[in-house]
């Protein structure tokens, strides 16, 4: 029924007085006797005809029906202003017509066959397979919605079937352009399928349109929905939205009992995925069978639901899914497991036999007494788990948002600690548990021990409670988790967890156990094979294990393990903490993406400033004496690391030196004063770099380098003059270095022993004596020799290796120098799989092993 408060300011009386659309007329308005109606389309009418008499008389009729358009309207604008003018009756109830979806659906397809009408009348068919797509659309969307197929579209083909028909005929096609013509076919075609798809209701049509009609206007009961409302005074408050419910397909209010839960269960299933399908009601529906819920296997089987529509709520995968939907689904979850820990004779699992998803069950019909229910309570913890750290990756961090957002960490982690728990007891789904744990660390194992207690202390339940205070200590929940890991099947898990505990060591300082466990995995030769995602965890094990070595001043072990990694000067990206932008290298949009999607949140990120600033540090520790010791150009080149070498050289190009701004600066004119044996200079210069404030015990890495520059700049005051004394005084040495004279003759004494130093001590005398050693110039021809077939025979190997594809990696060190080889071999195999496919493990088996490989054999021994 239509109503003329939503006519067009320029649409016909004939609508409005037709005999079977009524007008609504409030007060004491007399009724217009009804004119005779022109029909809207031509698909409108029952017959199919276009012959000229019938367009002559529709343009008759249309211009007696203008003659009456100017008193109709007169009445109808001094009925409003009257309406509008009346402010006494302003408190009087006002009633509104309010059209259903379903109305305004069937005025949409109307208008669509009026312009099919229309094209059809100067012969565009171009026009007419357009409208009709939309209208099929239409008709597609009435099904979704459970609406029966209205008689006006099984009118509308059957008619197009004749006039496609008839234009095919009259060889009308001829005359046509080629994509009139195109058009005509593919009209042809569709209309064979339409009717195809619809041949029941075209039958039903067919043999009695009445009928079919009657049924129709049965099944729908349209009925005009009519509102009223009050208006009130201001400062008056509206009433609660109980008014408002939900309706169901057939246009009554849905009412949700315990009785109908399966029922609507399965309703909303059935719409879950499909196009037209609005999640918010879906949602809401699910609220209040929760609600209404009386047994638990209805809450069990709707908060399952209901967890999933949440998640289902958004479809895209590069955007996170909302906040308040997100903490909705966790307490959900939480709900979910307490439910099923509580009631033992309940279990959630993923592969269970089929069974009546519309019937009540209850534990004792089955055989042991534990009713089981299809779904996955591990499938959501890391649903909620990925959706967390996806808004993390969204948000602004250096936002208050960002940090209001980290807060819900802890409800996350009690969440999942639940879930450990209740897998735990349950002592079935083996698999579900090691990912739980597997979740359970990933966010613990790089917090300090501060912010793990914290997040221990968030776990409200007392059972999780009692069992997490039994491990004590961070370090010994951690290692309970790794070897819980270690015993499972899943060799992916194993390998995280081992880089796990590596990192969680590196952090505690704990440089010996973390670099043995590293070097007994042997993951230096696998891991360029692994996924991204483990190839970054890798990248951040070395490097905290790198930093690890820095804090505890073991200047060599530092320089060794994060040389390979800065070598690559790709710092961001292998560590996930940015995208890198090459100068010849464009991303595609898809590449940026998934760059993008893998990049950790920032409360996670090493900072790569401090890290550069430890490696260069140590790198001008190890680098500067031993230049100072090599005479040759050739050597110097191939002894220095690339990286503080191309430093170095920028520096030493400078015309004008400023004062220090950056770390690198700093770093840079501390190597000169420590090649000048201004070792004070370069103390002070180290120190003042702003960074180290954000690493732990900051004061007293500063002196542990304070240490080793004065050790230092000693080895390389002795490398550079010892050639222009024949001795040295002891205390010399120490009064200018501000050492002990026991430290000054152990570290001469080590130079000795390890040939580095051509010299004797004279304890007697308090000096130490140097010896000139000049080689001849056979000698020096032999050495290059010497060197050269060195290289040679090493070149050698490298083809053999690669011609037989061998190559076992850490084995049999001490035999004859075969391990040295295929520490190289692997090196380079390393770096080849590191820049194919992901670009993130760079295979550090080379130079980490070259670094740390001497010590190996101590590890083995004990």
């Amino acid at each position: 029924m239509g109503s003329r408060f939503f006519r067009q300011a320029g649409d016909s009386d004939s609508d409005t007085e037709s005999s079977d659309e009524e007008s609504l007329v409030s007060g004491d308005d007399a009724q217009k006797p009804a004119a005779p109606a022109k029909p809207k389309s031509r698909f409108l009418r029952s017959g199919g005809s276009s012959d000229s008499e019938s367009s002559s008389e529709e343009e008759e009729s249309e211009d007696s029906e203008d003659e009456q358009k100017p008193t109709a309207t007169a009445q109808k604008v001094s009925k409003y202003l009257a309406a509008g003018s009346d402010d006494e009756d302003s408190d009087e109830e006002v009633k509104r017509v309010v059209k259903s979806a379903k109305d305004k659906r069937l005025e949409e397809m109307e208008a669509t066959g009026t312009a099919m009408n229309n094209a059809l009348k100067i012969n565009d068919w171009t026009a007419i397979s357009t409208e009709f797509d939309k209208l099929l659309r239409m008709i597609q969307r009435q099904q979704n919605v459970g609406d029966p197929i209205p008689p006006f579209f099984i009118r509308t083909t059957t008619e197009l079937e004749t006039s496609v028909n008839d234009a095919q005929a009259k060889d009308a096609k001829k005359k046509m352009n080629a994509t009139n013509a195109r058009a005509l076919t593919a009209m042809k075609q569709k209309i064979k399928k339409t009717l195809k798809d619809f041949d029941k209701e075209v039958k039903q049509y067919q043999a009695d349109p009445e009928v079919f009609e009657r049924e129709y206007t049965a099944a729908v009961a349209p009925e005009v929905t009519k509102v009223t409302k009050t208006r009130k005074s201001e400062g008056a408050v509206d009433e609660d939205d109980d008014a408002f419910q939900t309706v169901g397909k057939d246009g009554k209010a849905l009412q949700f009992t315990s009785d109908s839960v399966f029922k609507e269960l399965q309703h909303v299933q059935q719409a879950r995925g499909k196009k037209n399908t609005d999640r918010n009601e879906q949602i809401r529906i699910l609220e209040k069978l929760l609600e209404v819920a009386a047994t638990t296997y209805q809450r069990i089987r709707v908060l399952l639901a209901l967890v999933s529509a949440r998640f289902d709520y958004n479809a895209s995968v590069a955007s996170h899914m909302p906040i308040d939907l997100w903490v909705a689904a966790q307490k959900e979850v939480d709900q979910l497991i307490n439910i099923v820990a509580t009631n033992s004779h309940y279990t959630v699992e993923e592969a269970i036999p089929d069974y009546d998803e519309l019937a009540e069950r209850t534990p004792d019909e089955e055989p042991d007494k534990i009713l089981r229910v299809r779904g996955s309570i591990i499938s959501f913890v890391d649903r909620l788990d990925d959706e967390f750290t996806k808004s993390l990756q969204n948000i602004d961090p250096h936002g208050t948002e960002y940090v209001e957002r980290l807060k819900d960490e802890k409800y996350l982690y009690a969440t999942i600690t639940r879930a450990q728990t209740y897998y735990e007891k349950s002592k079935t789904q083996s698999d579900s548990l090691t990912r739980v744990i597997m979740r359970r660390l990933e966010h613990i194992y790089s917090k300090p021990d501060a912010v793990v207690n914290a997040l221990e202390a968030s776990i409200s339940t007392a059972d999780v409670k009692a069992a997490a205070s039994k491990l004590g200590t961070t370090s010994s929940l951690i290692h309970s988790l790794c070897v819980h890991l270690y015993k499972s099947g899943n060799s992916l898990l194993r390998t995280r967890a081992i880089l796990c505990h590596i990192y969680h060591y590196a952090l505690h300082n704990d440089f010996h156990t973390s670099r043995d466990m590293l070097l007994m995995s042997h993951l230096q030769e696998s891991i360029h094979s692994a996924d991204v995602a483990t190839q970054i965890l890798y990248n951040r094990a070395v490097v905290q294990l790198g930093l690890c070595a820095f804090r505890c001043g073991l200047i060599k072990e530092a320089q060794s393990t994060l040389q390979e990694i800065f070598s690559t000067q790709r710092v961001k990206e292998l560590l996930a903490q940015g995208v890198h932008q090459q100068r010849f290298q464009v991303l595609t949009p898809d590449q940026e993406k998934a760059e993008r999607q893998r990049q950790l949140p920032f409360h996670m990120h090493i900072n790569t400033e401090l890290l550069e600033a430890a490696f260069l540090v140590s790198s001008m520790l190890v680098e500067i004496p031993l230049l100072a010791s090599i005479d040759s150009e050739e050597q110097k080149r191939k002894a220095i690391s690339k990286p503080f070498r191309r430093l170095l050289d920028f520096a030493d190009r400078q015309v004008f030196t400023g004062p220090p701004e950056s770390t690198r600066d700093h770093i840079m004119q501390a190597s000169k004063a420590l090649q000048n044996g201004d070792w004070q200079q370069c103390r002070d210069l180290v120190q003042s770099i702003k960074i180290w404030s954000l690493m732990p015990e900051a004061a007293a890495v500063k002196e542990m380098l304070a240490k080793r520059i004065q050790e230092e700049g000693l080895r390389t005051y002795l490398f550079t003059y010892a050639p222009y004394y024949s001795s040295l005084s002891l205390s010399l040495l120490s009064r200018t270095f501000h050492l002990e004279v026991r430290a000054v003759t152990s570290i001469i004494s080590r130079m000795i022993w390890h040939e580095e130093l051509s010299a004797s001590l004279d304890q007697s005398a308090g000096v130490v004596v140097f010896h000139r050693v000049e080689l001849t110039r056979t000698q020096q021809l032999a050495q290059v020799l010497a060197d050269k077939v060195s290289a040679m025979v090493e070149q050698n190997e490298k083809t053999l290796d690669n011609k037989l594809g061998g190559s076992t990696g850490w084995g049999d060190r001490g035999e004859g120098g075969k391990g040295d080889k295929r520490e190289q071999v692997q090196e380079r195999k390393g770096r080849a799989g590191g820049r194919g496919g992901a670009s993130r493990g760079r295979g550090r088996g080379g130079r980490f092993q070259q670094g740390l490989g001497n010590q190996m054999n101590e590890v083995k021994v004990r």
